[in-house]
């Protein structure tokens, strides 16, 4: 979004934790920002992902087209390479850009979200203490190494 207040005020009534189907909300973003550019709403998308970088709801299972199982939820390695393959598509993509912020606890830190960012050819951001203010700071700060006020 061009507004960072409207987006603070989105953050703020997000829900957190439980299933996390990142790789539909990489998928999703990914469209909308297509459609505004398409529109010429704007011409530069940047994804702020605030996440640990774990997925643990395969694609088909959050895009309606199979229902979660026990034994799709703890392939984590199947997990892994899906989440991978869809932030890769950003890479190729003119004027995307990704952003990760990660509030994955480093002492159980499986490093996803790095990866993540790496795959999508993005910008990571390490925030221990995650907070409004420094999601925000740290939101505002990428935003602007990407040429976006």
């Amino acid at each position: 979004t061009r507004s960072i207040a409207m987006a603070r005020k989105r953050l703020e009534t997000m829900p957190c934790g439980g299933g996390s189907p990142l790789a539909h909300a990489i998928n999703v973003a990914i469209r909308t920002g297509i459609n505004a550019q398409k529109s010429g709403d704007v011409g530069k998308v940047v994804l702020v992902v605030i996440s640990d970088g774990r997925a643990n709801v395969p694609l088909a299972v959050s895009e309606g087209e199979e229902l979660l199982t026990a034994e799709a939820q703890k392939d984590k390695k199947a997990l892994k390479e899906e989440l991978l393959a869809v932030a890769r598509q950003l890479r190729g993509m003119s004027n995307f850009n990704m952003v990760v912020l990660d509030t994955e606890n480093k002492f159980v830190s499986t490093g996803m979200a790095k990866e993540l960012a790496e795959a999508a050819g993005g910008r990571y951001h390490y925030i221990p203490k995650a907070d409004e203010r420094s999601l925000a700071g740290v939101a505002k700060d990428a935003l602007r190494s990407f040429g976006l006020k």
